[in-house]
This record gives C-alpha cells, sequence and structure tokens, in this order.
C-alpha cells in the first residue's frame, strides 16, 4: 500500500508534540510492510526530505494554516497515493479530500481541540471516509458531537516504544520517594493541584520531591514556584525536555503523576510512565482511565481537583515500597502487552483493509 499521512503545521516532524511522536512512530511502523509519505512543517535544522527505508519524510513551507495547507496540496499535485490519513486538522482533510475525490481520506483525532461542534467543521467531517479516535472516551465524545459522524468512527489506542521507555536499571531507590510530572505546564495540567498534594504528602510521611518536566509561561511558571515556596516542597523544574531523552527522567523517579483538570483524549505520557516502570496517580478524565487500572498498575483520581485525593493514593505509595514494586511491574507488563507502537500500527491498518475490502 501507498500511504500518505499529513502532519498539523505547528511542529516539525520529528517533534515534541503528543501527535508529532505519534505520528512518526505509527510511520515507521506502517513502513515495515509499506510506503509510507509524511508531511511535515519546514523546519530550518530539519531537510527538506528525510528517507528511511520505506518511509519519507517531506517538509513543506509553513508559517500560517492557510500557507501550509497550500504547501502540501502544492506537493500533492500529481502524486497518487492508496489513502491518505490527516491528523488533527478537520478542515485539511476536507481540502484534500476534495483533492483526492476518488482516495480513500481519513481524520486521525488526538484531542477534541480542532473540533468544535460548529458547522464547517460538521461540513468538513463529512468529507472523511473516517475518523480515527485515539480513545473510547475521544470518540464517545465525538459521537456526541456529531452525531451524523458516528458510524464513521473507530478507535486505535495510542502507542509507546517499550524498548527506549524502560524501567532503571540498577540499585534500589533513595529515601526520597520521586514524583515526576511531565507534560505542557499549563493550568489545565494541574500541577497547582499536584504541589499542594505534595505538601500534604510531605507532613505525613517526610521525604518527597516533585520533578516538573515541560515548559510554560514565565508568569505561571513564577506563579508555581512561589506555590511551592509557600508549601514547603522542593520543586524542580526541568524546562523542555526533547522527546528523543525524556524517558531519563521517568527512569528517575518512583511514581509518575497526571493531575489534568480537563478532558485527556488519552494521556501519552501515562503508557510512557508505565512503560517505565512507574506507577501512575492520575485524574479520573478523558481516556485516562482506559489506561490506568485503579488498584493494578496505579491509582485513578475521582475527586481530581481536590489535592487531598490525590495526595491520599501518593501516601499509600510512598508508605508501602512493596506495594509500589508490584504495581511497578504490572505497569511495564500493560504497556508491553497492549500499548507498543506495534500494536497501535497493526489495529489501525486492519480497520484500513477491512474499510477498504
Amino acid at each position: 500500500m501507498n500511504i500518505l499521512m499529513v502532519a498539523p503545521e505547528q511542529i516539525p516532524v520529528p517533534g515534541n508534540g503528543s501527535v508529532e511522536i505519534s505520528m512518526l512512530a505509527i510511520a515507521k511502523q506502517l513502513a515495515v510492510n509499506h510506503r509510507v509519505t509524511l508531511i511535515s512543517r519546514k523546519a530550518r535544522n530539519l531537510p527538506r526530505v528525510s528517507r528511511m527505508g520505506n518511509l519519507t519524510i517531506v517538509r513543506v513551507s509553513s508559517g500560517s494554516s492557510s500557507k501550509y495547507i497550500a504547501s502540501v496540496l502544492h506537493y500533492l499535485k500529481g502524486r497518487r497515493y492508496d489513502l491518505i490519513q490527516v491528523d488533527n486538522r478537520p478542515h485539511y482533510m476536507a481540502k484534500i479530500k476534495a483533492a483526492f475525490p476518488h482516495t480513500p481520506v481519513t481524520l486521525f483525532l488526538h484531542s477534541l481541540t480542532f473540533v468544535k461542534p460548529t458547522t464547517k467543521v460538521n461540513e468538513s467531517l463529512s468529507r472523511a471516509d473516517l475518523i480515527i479516535a485515539n480513545s473510547d472516551s475521544l470518540k464517545a465524545n465525538l459521537a456526541a458531537r456529531f452525531p451524523r459522524h458516528a458510524g464513521k468512527l473507530r478507535k486505535v489506542h495510542l502507542g509507546v516504544d517499550t524498548a527506549r521507555f524502560s524501567p532503571a536499571s540498577g540499585a534500589g531507590h533513595s529515601g526520597t520517594f520521586r514524583v515526576l510530572f511531565a507534560g505542557r505546564v499549563i493550568p489545565r495540567k494541574g500541577v497547582p493541584v499536584l504541589i499542594r498534594a505534595i505538601s500534604r504528602v510531605r507532613k505525613e510521611y517526610g521525604p518527597v520531591s516533585l520533578t516538573v518536566v515541560g515548559g510554560g509561561k514565565p508568569g505561571y511558571l513564577r506563579e508555581l514556584k512561589r506555590l511551592a515556596r509557600a508549601k514547603g516542597v522542593p520543586v524542580i523544574f526541568t524546562g523542555k525536555v526533547p522527546h528523543r531523552s525524556i524517558h531519563r527522567k521517568f527512569q528517575q523517579a518512583d511514581l509518575f503523576a497526571c493531575p489534568s483538570q480537563e478532558h485527556e483524549a488519552f494521556g501519552l505520557v501515562n503508557v510512557e510512565a508505565m512503560a517505565s516502570g512507574l506507577p501512575v496517580v492520575a485524574s479520573n478524565i478523558g481516556g485516562i482511565g482506559e489506561i490506568v487500572k485503579h488498584g493494578s498498575n496505579g491509582y485513578l483520581v475521582d475527586a481530581y481537583r481536590n489535592s487531598e485525593e490525590h495526595a491520599k493514593w501518593i501516601l499509600k505509595l510512598a508508605r508501602d515500597r512493596e506495594l509500589t514494586v508490584r504495581m511497578s511491574r504490572q505497569a511495564r507488563k500493560d504497556a508491553v502487552e497492549k500499548f507498543g507502537w506495534k500494536q497501535t500500527a497493526k489495529k489501525l491498518m486492519g480497520i484500513y483493509r477491512q474499510f477498504g475490502s
């Protein structure tokens, strides 16, 4: 099969965004048996074309949405594909379908961000031959927002590089219980809730540290640092860490915290943490409960706006190292068995083959 994948315009591939990380990982797996072209935005430090076996990454001019899609369509002129997948941009998908009316064109959605229930989005979705959602939660939300397109919806979970994201080797942990957060440092990710939770855990347990990996606006980061000082919580803010080396941060932790305060379609960081052998304490919101199994590989926090509820489960693991070790092993097992990128690509191709037959 000759497959085309079209990435969003904001971040180049390879890149640190979860959409771009997922697309490249899936493309590499598909390229084992198929010819794959992935179109992304141009970047100063990357060549216009990269080739890796059956995978070709083509980078075109961007700068704005309209310029990017015009660049994509210009590149595609005169070319032919057996299937086209557009990620997270319904309007790009509709324009590409108009240019390729006889080619199956699918939309792979990673969040609700670009699918507001408007007439324009509804019209764009009507052009898709299939719509892939990365979780049952996202699929259900899309079906509720756009009932006339519910029949086109399919679910494919994302994955993790289980070779790179793996448990740390070597001796046991130090006396300090190390909690990790990784993601965009923005209000919806709930870092203030986590800082307050760690403050409570420290009062009852003792030495607990927090590392926050990810970039944020300077003003918001200053607010968080002030809160951490006021609550007596030692926090290391690392800033952005390239995805190619972020696995090392997971290997330096005992527990991963995901205190999201708004819908998470999937939550890629949670499977990365699990593959690294970390139990996860996460808000029970969106698709997170499809990954984190309460009492098995981590704990789900129902009252996720309440820092005491997060603190309760973090404290339980800090106090019981045997439980932490047991959950760590289960988390790794679940990641390897259910969430490898090979499984993601296999499920996706199964849907595409069934659709094409």
